[in-house]
């Protein structure tokens, strides 16, 4: 079956036993669903216990009649290959691919829009966003209910090139939706345009699509310049351009096939505080796995109307979670695979972006030397990787015996063939990622500001000229079926 959306990407993935699970137990979506999810399925930087599961929809949500929540669809690289047809090992390469051979949108009209099947305008004297559609909270200090994987399309005023991005959305009353954006995000340069006019900037939120145009959302640049359009890294991921439609109450495009699509404009000269509901201090719990501080002052999205399926799907993750390393992670090792092929085809073997730093902090890259002058090559693929995507903190070389998905093969290759007075590269004072509550002048006052940090590339490889060293002991091949029935690779 062909992937055209969420839900027959859901269709493909019922077919693959552990993979979804549906229940009909009545769920609060204020903490309550969350909660559940870390135990099960939720991974990656999350608080133990925690685990890798299956995906999880509720059709029962506690106040919303007729909408359903899902958790967790990418939560696993196992579930990303099913849904992509591809071996999960080989979703870096795939990626890659995808950004050397975009596949343009195709543009439909309504009566090809399965997302405006239910139209719901602010104007409607019974509108309220909070009571129709069920954002959930991801722990009880959050801020507020928050849509957090909702991808929210804008164009640049200037010439309309279009971007794609997933933000915090944090819902601050019946039509105000407050946005986060990290620094450097290409979506804020055009609000900042558009407010340097006195201009609202319209955008669309869309929320449960297709998962290729989902993965497609976090490469950055240079990988992806100002004025690169993300879904086209989605259409090449698929095969197939991805529909959009004229939004019916604002200036701008919506992806024709999502469950929900949330139309509004970014107001100019218009900031809330993130918490101002709850006076909490906090928003909700980020990649790195802490709370994020609430931002004080945020730009405001003016709702105009809320149109949908027929029982939507509220599309949603745990903040810290595996599924964050997969929508964030594959982008960025792709990236960085990508720009060492470039460089110097065939040394970098394959690129991990390793759960622990939430698919953005901490990158896994395997070469493989054939001379001396690798060995600073391989220091200069790190060096490479560090530059091709800001928010990258640290980077551990190996080599072509060590697993880079294997964390305990990588510790073993950091424990045996690293020194640290020469094998430690340290990059002092540069920029990095707000969220990092390390790289702040409270923890380190050398730093001069939230987001400015140290970085390294330590390098865990063997030096080409005592390789014969490093020689791991070698084994039989030896298929254990006959003895283990069970055994799988």
């Amino acid at each position: 079956m062909a992937v055209q959306d969420l839900r027959s990407a859901l269709e493909v993935l019922a077919k693959h036993p552990g993979q979804l699970h549906t229940t009909n137990h009545p769920i609060d979506p204020m903490g309550e669903l969350a909660g559940v999810y870390k135990r099960v399925g939720a991974g990656a930087t999350v608080q133990r216990p925690t685990k890798l599961g299956p995906a999880m929809m509720f059709e029962n949500v506690k106040g919303y009649l007729g909408a359903r929540i899902l958790v967790g669809l990418l939560a696993s690289r196992q579930r990303v290959g099913i849904l992509l047809d591809c071996p999960p090992r080989e979703l870096t390469q795939k990626f890659a691919e995808a950004v050397r051979n975009p596949l343009e949108p195709v543009f439909v009209d309504a009566s090809q829009a399965p997302c405006q099947e239910v139209v719901h305008k602010a104007d409607d004297a019974d509108f309220d966003i909070r009571t129709l559609l069920p954002a959930p909270t991801n722990t009880d200090m959050d801020a507020g209910p928050y849509f957090c994987e909702a991808m929210v399309l804008g164009s640049d005023p200037d010439n309309g090139h279009t971007d794609v991005t997933i933000h915090r959305l944090c819902v601050q009353s019946k039509d105000e939706i407050s946005i986060f954006f990290a620094p450097g995000r290409h979506i804020d340069a055009f609000r900042k345009k558009a407010e340097a006019k006195g201009e609202s900037l319209p955008v669309s939120i869309n929320i449960g699509v297709d998962p290729a145009a989902y993965m497609g959302t976090s490469f950055e640049a240079p990988t992806t310049p100002l004025g690169f359009d993300e879904l086209t890294i989605g259409g090449a991921l698929r095969g197939e351009g991805v529909h959009l439609v004229d939004c019916l109450t604002v200036n701008q495009k919506a992806l024709a096939r999502a469950e929900i699509v949330i139309e509004g404009e970014i107001l100019p000269n218009v900031r809330v505080a993130e918490d101002q509901n709850t006076n909490i201090g906090h928003a909700m719990p980020e990649f790195p796995g802490y709370d994020g501080p609430a931002n004080p002052s945020l730009p405001v999205i003016k709702v105009k109307a809320v149109t949908t399926r027929t029982n939507p799907i509220v599309q949603t993750l745990v903040g810290p979670g595996e599924e964050h390393v997969s929508l964030a992670g594959i982008p960025t090792e792709a990236a960085v695979f990508k720009i060492c092929e470039d460089e110097f085809p065939g040394f970098v073997r394959q690129t991990y972006a390793h759960s622990s730093g939430g698919g953005k902090l901490l990158q896994i890259i395997q070469v493989e030397k054939t001379s001396e002058f690798d060995d600073g090559r391989a220091r200069q693929a790190g060096v490479l990787a560090l530059g091709v995507y800001s928010e990258l903190k640290h980077v551990v070389l190996v080599d072509e015996d060590v697993d880079p998905f294997d964390s305990e093969d990588v510790l073993w290759a950091m424990t045996t063939r690293f020194q640290a007075d020469r094998d430690l590269v340290i990059l002092p004072g540069i920029a990095g990622h707000v969220l990092d509550p390390s790289q702040t002048p409270q923890y380190n006052p050398a730093l001069p500001d939230k987001g400015v940090t140290a970085k390294m590339v330590y390098d865990a490889t063997r030096p080409y000229h005592l390789k014969d060293m490093f020689t791991r002991a070698q084994f039989r091949d030896v298929d254990p079926t006959p003895w283990y029935p069970d055994y799988q690779e």
